[in-house]
């Protein structure tokens, strides 16, 4: 019998995942029905497979939406987490699994009740970050654990990136997801961890001046700064005695002090709306943020209002988004400052045909054993292939199509809203990625952690 997914939303992170999913298409029995609002940019290479139906949908026609999802076997939403609810109610109306990257929200964790009793499946969190993260993580700890050993710190950090290349922008940036969540990246309340035994809070206005560097082997030194609550995941993990927990995101060192600029300005604020926004250019977009001077230009006004030296490295990333250009204009009416900011960003931050992403993810775990202290570094780099098959979209794409296909399978079955943290869950897609290459290095290392005895914690 054929057994149908639905895929909603076909942006940039479904590459992998319908390749996937067509690849097992005649060995599975599967047809893959794609329901987007702009089908005209699905590649010819998917809508043009036999196994592929592609229909134009507008994911706020009621009707439309639950017909499509009422003939599917199960149900994949690659949509803005917004709209994840919609599909969520109408999967548990029509007794459907639901697989999502996206967080798990307090509204589809309301529907839980709901989901268990009518012996469903809401995966959620089956990506990159969320995702790999939680299962390359809890296998790790559950072999831990498995030995008699006590977690004492664990620290997780993912970065989406440029690969290394001559012609890497002074960023070491460009966007391979969704440019508003990095404009908007830390907002909504101060990052929140565990540090050496002590809780630490950081406002928004300091994140990006109070990160940490690491290295990874053969691909230098990065930075990190902390995500807003790392503490969500402590019982989850079942990390509520560590010392550390602490999960952040990854650059390119000098990155967050240049985005501090950004940050100390206004730009990235989202809550109001520059009214005359259509038509205005780069260069006054830049100059409403700054004193009025009768005499000092915007370029002058921003170096000394924010005491950036004409040689410092940020004045270089500055000029290189021409951000003081009077010629570009922005075309979006009603914008809020975050919204025109990240326009001006994708002009320069969009890879070009031939450049590649990489996605770098970086373990530390502490523990106790037999009395003696220990720790395992581990870290996983995902180079891309190109513009559209990018390291984002693999390793994205990659673990929401093999759970699918595992919950279709039957072989994930433990029914409720849940994240991938299980054995039945990671054990079988952790072995499988690694046949794409998608693999952990690990390292023991001297134990850094916490030392009671210590001062100044």
């Amino acid at each position: 019998m054929v057994r149908t997914i639905l895929v909603l939303g076909a942006g940039k992170s479904t590459s992998y995942l319908l390749d996937y999913i067509l690849a097992n298409a005649e060995k599975e029995n599967l047809q893959l029905v794609i329901g987007d609002l702009h089908p005209e940019h699905i590649s010819p290479s998917i809508s043009s497979h036999p196994s592929c139906t592609v229909v134009v949908l507008d994911i706020f026609n009621d009707d439309a939406r639950r017909k499509l999802i009422a003939s599917s076997s199960i149900v994949v939403s690659m949509l803005p987490a917004r709209l994840h609810i919609k599909i969520a109610e109408d999967c548990v109306l029509h007794k459907k699994h639901l697989v999502t990257a996206s967080y798990v929200s307090k509204e589809i964790a309301a529907l839980n009740k709901e989901v268990e009793k009518n012996g469903l499946v809401f995966m959620n969190e089956i990506g990159l970050d969320p995702g790999i993260d939680h299962m390359s993580a809890m296998e790790v700890i559950d072999r831990i654990r498995s030995k008699g050993g006590k977690m004492l710190l664990f620290e997780s950090f993912t970065g989406g990136l440029v690969a290394p290349s001559k012609n890497s922008n002074l960023w070491d940036y460009k966007f391979t997801w969704n440019p508003r969540n990095v404009v908007l990246a830390g907002q909504g309340g101060a990052a929140k961890f565990i540090q050496e035994g002590t809780y630490k809070y950081i406002p928004y206005q300091k994140l990006f001046r109070r990160t940490e560097i690491v290295d990874i082997e053969d691909y230098g030194s990065f930075e990190v700064y902390p995500n807003r609550d790392s503490l969500n995941y402590r019982e989850a993990y079942g990390l509520q005695d560590a010392l550390t927990l602490y999960r952040g995101t990854m650059r390119r060192v000098g990155f967050s002090k240049a985005w501090h600029v950004f940050v100390m300005l206004g730009m990235t604020d989202d809550s109001y709306i520059i009214e005359n926004s259509k038509g205005m250019s780069y260069r006054d977009f830049v100059n409403l943020f700054l004193p009025y001077s009768p005499t000092d230009s915007v370029e002058l006004k921003l170096r000394h209002y924010l005491k950036i030296d004409q040689d410092d490295i940020r004045w270089g990333k500055l000029l290189e988004l021409d951000l003081f250009n009077p010629s570009k204009k922005i075309p979006i009416k009603n914008a809020t400052p975050a919204k025109m900011l990240q326009y001006i960003l994708e002009d320069s931050w969009t890879l070009e045909e031939d450049e590649k992403d990489m996605i770098v993810m970086y373990h530390k775990f502490g523990y106790e054993i037999g009395g003696k202290k220990k720790q395992i570094d581990a870290n996983m780099v995902v180079l891309g292939e190109n513009q559209s098959h990018t390291a984002m979209a693999k390793t994205v794409g990659l673990p929401v199509a093999m759970a699918t296909i595992q919950i279709l399978n039957e072989k994930i079955t433990t029914p409720g809203v849940q994240i991938p943290i299980s054995k039945e869950v990671y054990r079988p897609i952790l072995e499988e990625l690694k046949t794409y290459g998608i693999t952990f290095k690990e390292f023991e290392v001297p134990y850094l952690g916490y030392n009671p005895d210590s001062i100044g914690s």
